[in-house]
């Protein structure tokens, strides 16, 4: 699809940490730019974009808003000067509000982040740059406030270099030797010019700034308006104009309500043209967009029709909500911030605690991350939030906006679970007349990743809508843990079979039978409880240090050794590490108090890590789940004509398919003899290719002794590596015919189009596995490297694709890597430390987007590994015989045309 002229507008964040001067620049680029007149205050309550009174009265940013202006800037795809529109998105700073903040990174061409020149990189800053970093934003630095007593510009500029990167480069003197000179430290290619050239064009350092290697960095108060004016000429001169696609598509980042209660969304529009009155068609619902509203601050214009790269509200859309894509916008990611705390709502008496949920609710549309809840049993209402301003403010909104004074009680922490091992989880649901079976396998997924669907089952097993429907159930709700109840998170679920009937099966039968299958799983494997993490920085004077410590041990902290200093006239200590948010509470008022005020202790949420007490929070919960009937963990079976229960540790004795994965530890055979497929490819860890009789680890002693002669590789070296990237990898990696599903339950198919095809060859793999150069080898190992190049070589010339070759140099001292050309073969030496599997993973990685891979390898570990990345395998017999396929079909045709 063709690309469209460059966007017209471009949408700066401002980011900060609290009081750094963040709403205070927006004023100031607001008045350079003359789209005010008088410069607002957040100490006098009238700045432009804090447009609502609770902001006003507490000086602080709590909703994300926008302001649109106009400015000349320089177009580089075009070449030439234009004047462009320019939206300012402002978000909160403080910590509370982060998810406000996040949502609206979604949406942003460059970000600014502002950095007080008094305080210099805190805690939070890391944190929104770890974001920035997360969502490739690219980033120019304005550090604010160098007005004041204590600001050193060469403190902060080294701070930036050493907290942040080394691509934060000083842009308030862009010329000269110096500047150059530290600015082509950004990537290789700034390099080479500035040595070819003694300078790097202007061009090229814009196009850095936007692939993130580089950082401009400016100096000055917003206050008194120092700085901005460059910072606005840097922006002109080093930003990249973006470019969209033909087809409509946007993102939604935000849902609010205006003053007379009509529901907003608000978008980027990704590609395309958005008009007034055309119909949008997402979650088989199809509205109309009745009107089209450019804010700036509290006002706003109509138009007609908004253009890609714009930012607006919509009205009349009903059940949009943030992170969701429109027309050809895909759905963004999970948010990396997420409250850890939960507190129960208490409410007055005379309010009916169901109607007041679903008006909350409202509010839940606005911020996904409040996460307002239900308890059934208790009938409660709860809300995970991030702190006391929070609550503070969450409270005075609900005053207003429903009446309704509520009180919010002591906060808890939010545990989540999740599994150590691969399970495959089966749930039946069949009362009478009501049929479906699914079968799930449940795997330990990455830290932070959350729920992630996919499918092996083949659709002649079970018809693709039914897949679809297993997928929505997967995603559509919370799954509970058993072991306290808490959310499931970090799980791979993979829908591996399932049975419906062709009269019977209705939806909400494979509802209940994907709830019980992965309630059954849980309870058959080990789960583990999570808990919220910080990540610290704990500075104290050297003497305290002790103190320190053992306060952070008591409290389950982990941290590296301390790092000791000297400044500010003392000598200092320094701890960093992690530490469960249940521990931390109020400690930092403890460090102030033993340090008398010399301490500084700095916290940001890091995540989950398992419970430090995980035996005594259990206990604590209470929680039962077998008395959790709104959550079964058995299955549903009919006999007679009557349904009956079947505990979840009996369904293997009813139920009607059989199991799909067999575990690791068990037996490559099962017991009854079954050999379980998918697609005609083996499923489950224990299912290894095989060639020649051996088994993989019968192979891999005789490759040991190649590598035993070439790089001093022991066996014990080689299986620890091997069973360490076998656990790293999952037992049971995805196969190529992997269908994933996203939050919605939508397949995500491979984007379609010819790829050329790419040879990856394991060369001592390959060796070893064909018999004439395994005894070649034993003789002379380079004439069995030679040997096979050149037969790599002919066969590329039947192929005319790539090929490479590559050779592991993992044992080699000081080894830097080779990567040469043997004729028309590219042939890889890697480097210290790294294996060929390693090299070979990345690469697939790197090209699997561009190149339809295929890799030759007798490994079955690798072959798992590489499928799980989407390229193709190809066994060494394989390889043999595809060569030899390919010679004699060029030696017939060569007879052939003698014939002619």
């Amino acid at each position: 699809m063709g690309r469209k002229n460059p966007a017209k507008n471009i949408n700066i964040g401002l980011l900060a940490h609290v009081d750094a001067g963040k709403t205070t620049l927006s004023e100031a680029l607001l008045y350079a730019t003359g789209q005010i007149r008088a410069l607002g205050r957040v100490d006098h309550q009238d700045a432009f974009l804090d447009t609502d009174a609770q902001e006003r009265a507490r000086g602080i940013t709590i909703f994300s808003k926008q302001a649109r202006l106009r400015l000349q800037m320089t177009d580089e795809n075009l070449h030439s000067e234009q004047t462009i529109g320019l939206t300012i998105l402002d978000t909160p700073g403080h910590v509370d509000f982060s998810a406000e903040m996040e949502r609206t990174l979604q949406v942003l061409d460059y970000a600014i982040l502002v950095i007080s020149g008094t305080d210099g990189v805190q805690g939070h800053t890391r944190t929104l740059w770890r974001l920035l970093q997360h969502y490739n934003i690219p980033t120019f630095l304005f550090v604010n406030k160098m007005d004041l007593p204590g600001a050193d510009k060469e403190v902060v500029q080294q701070q930036l270099k050493t907290e942040l990167s080394d691509g934060c480069v000083d842009f308030t003197q862009d010329s000269g030797e110096a500047f150059f000179e530290e600015a082509a430290m950004g990537s290789e290619a700034l390099l080479d010019e500035y040595m070819d050239q003694g300078s790097i064009a202007e061009e090229h350092l814009a196009h850095a700034v936007a692939k993130r290697e580089l950082f401009p960095c400016y100096y000055g108060s917003a206050l008194k308006v120092k700085g901005v004016k460059e910072l606005l000429a840097g922006f002109a001169k080093y930003h990249r104009t973006p470019e969209y696609e033909n087809e409509f598509s946007a993102r939604v980042y935000k849902i609010g309500r205006d003053t007379k209660g009509a529901r907003l969304t608000y978008l980027k529009v990704t590609g395309g043209t958005l008009h007034v009155k055309d119909r949008i068609s997402y979650d088989g619902l199809e509205e109309k967009v009745d009107q089209i509203r450019l804010y700036s601050g509290e006002k706003f214009e109509t138009a007609e029709a908004v253009e890609a790269g714009e930012v607006c509200a919509v009205t009349g859309l009903t059940t949009t909500v943030p992170g969701q894509g429109l027309g050809a916008q895909q759905e963004s990611s999970v948010p990396v911030l997420e409250p850890v705390l939960n507190y129960r709502i208490y409410l007055p008496d005379e309010v009916n605690a169901v109607e007041m949920m679903e008006k909350l609710k409202q509010l839940e549309e606005e911020d996904p991350q409040l996460h307002i809840l239900w308890n059934e049993q208790l009938q409660e209402i709860h809300a995970q939030m991030m702190g006391q301003v929070q609550i503070e403010v969450l409270t005075q909104l609900i005053k207003e906006r429903f009446g309704v004074v509520v009180v919010f009680g002591q906060g808890n922490i939010v545990y989540k679970e999740t599994i150590a091992k691969p399970v495959e989880g089966v749930g039946h649901f069949e009362p009478l007349r009501h049929y479906a079976e699914v079968h799930l396998l449940l795997e330990p997924g990455e830290p932070g990743s959350g729920i992630e669907v996919a499918s092996v089952c083949s659709e002649d097993v079970l018809d693709l809508n039914w897949q679809r429907l297993i997928a929505t159930h997967i995603m559509e709700r919370e799954h509970p843990g058993v072991l306290t109840g808490s959310a499931l998170t970090d799980v791979k679920i993979t829908i591996l079979s399932g049975r419906a009937h062709i009269k019977h099966t209705e939806g909400g039968d494979f509802r209940q039978a994907t709830y019980r299958a992965i309630r059954q799983g849980l309870k058959s494997t080990e789960s583990v409880l999570l808990e919220p993490v910080y990540a610290f920085t704990l500075e104290v004077p050297q003497e305290m240090v002790g103190r320190a410590m053992t306060d952070l041990k008591q409290r389950a902290g982990k941290f590296d050794s301390p790092e000791f200093g000297t400044g500010n006239g003392m000598d200092y200590a320094v701890l960093q590490g992690t530490v469960p948010v249940a521990t931390m509470q109020d400690y930092s008022s403890e460090v102030h108090a033993y340090t008398r005020g010399l301490g500084h202790l700095t916290l940001e949420l890091s995540g989950y890590d398992v419970c430090h007490n995980s035996e005594e929070v259990i206990a604590e919960t209470g929680y039962d789940s077998e008395a959790d009937t709104a959550n079964p963990t058995g299955s549903v079976f009919c006999a007679h004509g009557a349904g009956f229960i079947v505990p979840w540790d009996q369904v293997d004795d009813y139920m009607h398919l059989p199991r799909q994965f067999v575990p690791e530890e068990e037996t490559q055979t099962p017991a009854d003899g079954r050999s379980y497929e998918t697609d005609g490819q083996s499923f489950g860890p224990v299912h290894r290719q095989q060639s020649s009789g051996k088994t993989g680890w019968e192979l891999d002693q005789e490759l040991q002794q190649i590598y035993a002669r070439e790089f001093g590789m022991s066996r014990e070296d080689m299986e620890d590596q091997e069973r360490r990237k076998w656990l790293k990898k999952k037992s049971d990696a995805p196969k190529p015919n992997v269908v994933k599903y996203d939050k919605k339950g939508n397949p995500i198919y491979p984007a379609k189009g010819p790829q050329e095809e790419y040879l990856i060859v394991d060369g001592y793999n390959i060796i070893f596995a064909w018999k004439d150069l395994n005894e070649l080898s034993r003789v002379n190992i380079d004439s069995a490297r030679d040997k096979l190049l050149d037969i790599l070589s002919n066969y590329q010339g039947y192929k005319s694709c790539p090929v490479l070759v590559v050779f592991d140099a993992y044992k080699r001292k000081e080894h830097p890597g080779a990567k040469s050309k043997y004729h028309n073969l590219d042939v890889v030496y890697t480097k210290t430390d790294e294996t060929a599997d390693a090299f070979i993973e990345r690469t697939v990685h790197e090209i699997g987007h561009k190149y339809r891979v295929t890799v030759a390898t007798n490994d079955g570990l690798e072959q798992l590994t590489v499928m799980s990345q989407g390229a193709l395998r190809m066994s060494a017999d394989n390889l043999r015989e595809e060569i030899e396929r390919l010679s004699r079909l060029e030696y017939e045709n060569y007879l052939a045309s003698q014939k002619r």
